[in-house]
């Protein structure tokens, strides 16, 4: 998402809630079936091309990987295999934009309240402003491991169904208690510096290449390139954790394995490309996913937000920014 200014009009909670988790939704709708393709992907362990393999093999072999048992079924069974996990994914896509959408501009205001001296005064007053919004995302992106516990489910729904057999949601819940908080600090370690990219790079692109005052006042095409700047750094940046991560995650519950341990194979058993794998279909799609979510954000926010002034909602979780 490109990173919220400060402004003098400052939107309630309420409406931020209601927008950002809007976004979530529609962006899961039509972004699922590729994130799925990713996991898939970044989780296989095999080579699909070389190795004295045909072309043709290697197709095949990706054909199984990405479709699972309904590798050979017709077109519709295929596209509906992309959406396992669907339940676990919407609870953790909406919860995941909400925070990270609408939870941003409150720790970036909080750092322009107590610490845009210390920036200022370190980096400049431009860089300053685009090392805040970094801060900011680097923070929230650390605090999204409280819902790691939705994403471990999700990509266990993805990739490794067969650990769901013949136990519900409760069960498994009750069964792992912390287990499914395992690989957080990977997780932590993956999203500092993805966070950091993601919103440092989007307010690097308007403060720098567009010259922005007020990043608010962004046009279309503006938004477009600081989102996809913002995305692809992030992703890059993000990705040989992204895929040590999704493999703690992906593993049978009852067959653990730690994130140091993974790395040795994978340089071992795959080289060190594998710590790249599905990036292709990630930088593919976060580009358009990113400015896709961030357009109805900000699209919905101002329009929940007059909604609710209508109505005199507004003095729900309203801030004010600071300058």
């Amino acid at each position: 998402m490109s990173p919220h200014s400060t402004s003098k009009h400052s939107e309630s909670a309420v409406a931020r809630l209601c927008g950002s988790g809007t976004s979530g939704f529609l962006e899961l709708i039509i972004f699922h079936p590729i994130d799925t393709i990713a996991k898939r992907l970044m989780s296989n362990q095999t080579r699909l091309f070389g190795g004295g393999q045909s072309f043709s093999v290697g197709l095949a072999n990706t054909n199984k990987v990405i479709f699972k048992d309904a590798a050979n079924a017709a077109f519709l069974k295929k596209y509906a295999s992309l959406f396992p996990g669907l339940g676990f994914a919407a609870g953790y896509k909406i919860m995941q934009r909400v925070y990270k959408f609408g939870g941003q501009p409150f720790v970036n205001e909080f750092i322009n309240r107590h610490y845009k001296s210390s920036f200022n005064s370190v980096f400049g007053e431009k860089t300053g402003k685009t090392m805040m919004h970094a801060a900011a995302g680097s923070l929230v992106g650390i605090g999204e491991i409280a819902l790691l516990p939705l994403d471990v489910l999700k990509i266990k729904r993805q990739t490794n169904p067969e650990a769901f057999r013949g136990r519900g949601v409760f069960k498994i819940v009750a069964d792992e208690g912390m287990g499914l908080y395992r690989g957080a600090l990977w997780t932590a370690a993956r999203n500092a510096p993805g966070s950091f990219a993601l919103f440092g790079g989007s307010a690097f692109v308007k403060e720098w290449i567009f010259k922005l005052e007020d990043y608010n006042k962004a046009t279309f095409f503006q938004n477009f390139c600081a989102s996809i700047g913002g995305s692809v750094a992030s992703i890059t940046v993000a990705a040989p954790l992204d895929v040590v991560k999704t493999r703690i995650q992906n593993r049978h519950f009852d067959d653990p394995e730690g994130g140091v341990t993974i790395i040795k194979k994978m340089i071992r058993n795959e080289g060190f490309g594998s710590f790249f794998k599905g990036l292709l279909p990630k930088i593919l799609v976060v580009g358009p996913k990113l400015v896709f979510s961030f357009t109805i954000a900000q699209q919905l926010i101002p329009m929940f937000h007059n909604y609710f002034e209508e109505i005199g909602l507004t003095h729900v979780g309203n801030t004010n920014k600071s300058h």
